[in-house]
């Protein structure tokens, strides 16, 4: 038969028995990173569900309003190909925004995590 324990070094949910080491679950669980996660949700939900629902109203136009679609803007420059141009448009709006606010807000919070993780780590 196979034995299925863990190898004596590791202990299961924790860092390598007989060794202090960070424990990161509890840093999980902790205040610094629960802000952190409640930040990054905060910004990135109502982004991702803003652009589903944008590109979901494109395929639908797309597919049930043809003549909306087919409506000339400029020379042959139609509806239709002025959405999709903004689809992408749109998505590189929303990364440089995801961006100067994860430069903002977010990476000072995950710095001071790392920052705090280090020091666990060298005093250990």
């Amino acid at each position: 038969m196979t034995d299925h324990r863990p190898p004596e070094s590791v202990s299961p949910g924790g860092p390598p028995a007989g060794g202090p080491g960070v424990d990161y679950v509890a840093v999980q669980e902790s205040p610094a990173f629960s802000g952190l996660r409640r930040t990054h949700r905060s910004f990135v939900f109502p982004l991702a569900v803003f652009f589903l629902l944008w590109y979901a109203a494109y395929v639908l136009l797309g597919a049930y309003a043809h003549e909306f679609m087919a409506r000339p803007v400029f020379g042959t420059i139609n509806m239709g190909i002025l959405l999709g141009l903004l689809q992408f448009v749109t998505t590189f709006v929303i990364t440089t925004a995801y961006v100067m606010y994860a430069n903002r807000r977010l990476d000072p919070q995950a710095e001071a995590i790392r920052a705090d993780l280090e020091k666990q780590e060298a005093a250990a």
